[in-house]
């Protein structure tokens, strides 16, 4: 593997480009705020807020790794991303109609479930990987560590 930071560093990531360009995205967000509190608003919002701490996350790191190109990719198309998600999902429902007759699933490898955790690891050989992964794993635990700050800070 070769990763330019050691297992137990931090996630190379700048905190304070990552906070500024989230706090910004949270604004946008704000200003378009509904007064409705129902469920599918609720959702709507949520489902914004974690597209902007990934994209943000995304922004942050830039084009170092494979899995903030991916990310970034995916967030610029996302209206063929969505498209692509809807035939999946199409798919998926084909294909679980015609698996209840079957009853046998197929069980997933340990690295096959990792691959459909980090953005782009599907094409990823094993080592890159498990370098992406713990890359990935370290941003999302300093997204929530910088996530509970702002909320802490917002709720005193």
């Amino acid at each position: 593997m070769t990763s330019k930071s050691s297992p137990s560093s931090p996630c190379p990531v700048d905190k304070a480009k990552f906070t500024r360009i989230f706090l910004r995205a949270l604004a946008r967000i704000n200003k378009d705020r509904l007064t409705s509190s129902s469920h599918q608003e609720i959702h709507k919002r949520s489902r914004r807020i974690k597209i902007a701490a990934d994209a943000s996350m995304a922004s942050a790191i830039g084009s170092k790794r494979a899995w903030s190109r991916i990310m970034l990719w995916k967030l610029r198309s996302r209206i063929r991303y969505r498209a692509l998600i809807r035939s999946r999902v199409i798919s998926l429902e084909r294909k679980r109609s015609v698996d209840i007759g079957n009853k046998k699933k197929k069980e997933l490898s340990r690295p096959d479930k990792l691959r459909q955790l980090v953005p782009g690891g599907e094409t990823m050989d094993f080592c890159s990987l498990l370098d992406e992964a713990s890359h990935y794993i370290k941003c999302l635990t300093t997204q929530v560590q910088v996530m509970r700050r702002i909320a802490h800070f917002y709720s005193t």
